[in-house]
């Protein structure tokens, strides 16, 4: 990190030292304003026990953060004519799921307003050390296996009732982007995203067969446990995609400049929807903005996983935190919503 960069930016060096440190935090900070990246700090090991350092362009996972590339693979068929908003996915799903509502629609779903019981509640208080998949974790690779999971959840409300975040309802929507494309899930968001917006380092990788430059996920702030055994071998519609730091801020540059879905769609997908005054969020559509409404923000937590990237269009500007540990990266992100 070069100090005055995070002087210039309204970063505090000695509190982000601070941050860095509360945690052990282990990943990649940076902050890109247009073509330049005016701060950038790598921790930690991307391998622990190997002793193999992260670096700017180490991939990291971000959980839930994918949940922004389901809804754009969802919208793209939307605006192929193979889906709309107001689908109602009974008729797609037949007999699978027959516990979700014939009303709940595509929109529902992209929105956490479906009221589609979840599989994997985040109420619940689970702890990062805590299996909580019903099945081996290597039978989840493609989204089809999800069936089983996320089958016998009862509604938890009438659809569109209220807010409501719901993983189950992303798995759902991989399920009706695949059969309704005739593509796998994987394939879909490769295809219609990631190439679209032209991110060469981003895709939902195995955890038992990662390449070189992925980053492990570790359970703890030290020590040498991983995730390998706690999520699903490969992500799918609620999360788990890989990525970098440069991929993100390139992301959110196509994202804005029409490169992915066209203006008017994304200007639909970041309308602000509901208040989160807890999380000082507003949802969208497949995407969080902060509490003004201005910057759009990405958001990721998992076991071995603690990211954030948020985007300034007006600047350009993206800040991004990716942490291979489960909590390393919250004092962090902490600090830098702060600064602003």
């Amino acid at each position: 990190m070069v100090a005055e960069d995070a002087e210039e930016l309204d970063i505090d060096a000695a509190a982000l030292d601070a941050a860095v440190g509360e945690r052990s935090f282990t990943g990649v900070v940076t902050v890109d304003v247009g073509d330049r990246r005016r701060l950038e700090r790598v921790e930690g090991d991307a391998h622990r026990a190997l002793r193999v350092p992260n670096s700017a362009q180490t991939r990291f996972a971000i959980a839930s953060g994918g949940k922004t590339f389901t809804a754009l693979a969802v919208l793209r068929l939307i605006e192929e004519g193979a889906l709309s908003l107001s689908t109602r996915v009974r008729g797609i799903l037949g007999a699978d799921l027959p516990l979700i509502d014939a009303e709940v629609t595509v929109e529902q779903l992209l929105t956490h307003t479906s009221g589609v019981g979840d599989y994997l509640d985040e109420s619940a208080g689970w702890e990062a050390a805590d299996y909580v998949l019903p099945v081996p974790v290597h039978l989840l690779a493609d989204t089809e296996a999800f069936l089983p999971v996320v089958d016998g959840y009862p509604q938890s409300f009438p659809p569109g009732e209220r807010y409501a975040y719901c993983n189950g309802g992303y798995i759902v929507l991989a399920l009706i982007a695949e059969r309704v494309s005739g593509v796998g899930f994987h394939d879909l968001v490769e295809a219609e995203v990631c190439s679209r917006a032209g991110l060469r380092r981003t895709s939902f990788l195995r955890s038992d067969e990662l390449p070189a430059d992925a980053a492990l996920g570790y359970l703890f702030d030290e020590g040498d446990r991983t995730n390998v055994l706690h999520l699903p071998v490969r992500g799918n519609g609620d999360g788990g995609i890989y990525t970098t730091a440069d991929d993100l801020h390139s992301f959110w540059r196509a994202l804005r400049g029409g490169r992915i879905v066209r203006e008017e769609t994304v200007e639909e997908m970041i309308r602000p929807r509901f208040d989160l005054p807890d999380e000082r969020l507003r949802s969208g559509m497949g995407v969080f903005l902060d509490a003004t409404g201005r910057r759009l923000v990405m958001e990721g937590h998992d076991a071995g996983v603690s990211f954030r990237s948020v985007h300034d269009p007006r600047t350009e500007t993206t800040v991004s935190v990716l942490g291979n540990s489960s909590d390393g990266a919250w004092p962090i992100i902490a600090l830098l919503t702060e600064a602003g």
